[in-house]
C-alpha cells in the first residue's frame, strides 16, 4: 500500500498567535514573536503563506492542529486527488 501524501497550507498573515498548533503539533509548528511558523516550510507570497508536504503518519497531529485553530488558517489537501481535507 502506498503512503498517501498531503499538502499543508498555512496562512501566516491571518494567525492570531493562539498557540494551539504548537501545543498539539510541536514537531511542525513553533511560535516566533507571537505568530506561528510552520517548520521547514516553503514560503510564498512574502512569507505570508507557508507550505509543507506531510505523510499519512503525520496527518492526525496536523488535523488536530487545523481543527483546533480558532481562525482556521491551516488547510490540508490530499495531493493525489487535490481534495481538501480541512
Amino acid at each position: 500500500m502506498i503512503d498517501k501524501k498531503y499538502r499543508v497550507e498555512y496562512i501566516r498573515r491571518e494567525c492570531i498567535g493562539a498557540g494551539l498548533c504548537e501545543a498539539v503539533n510541536p514537531e511542525k509548528f513553533k511560535l516566533v514573536e507571537g505568530i506561528a511558523e510552520l517548520k521547514n516550510a516553503m514560503q510564498k507570497e512574502n512569507n505570508e503563506v507557508q507550505i509543507i508536504e506531510i505523510s499519512e503518519e503525520e496527518l492526525p497531529a496536523m488535523m488536530e492542529a487545523a481543527q483546533g485553530c480558532p481562525v482556521n488558517v491551516i488547510h490540508i489537501y490530499e495531493i493525489s486527488s487535490g481534495k481538501k481535507i480541512i
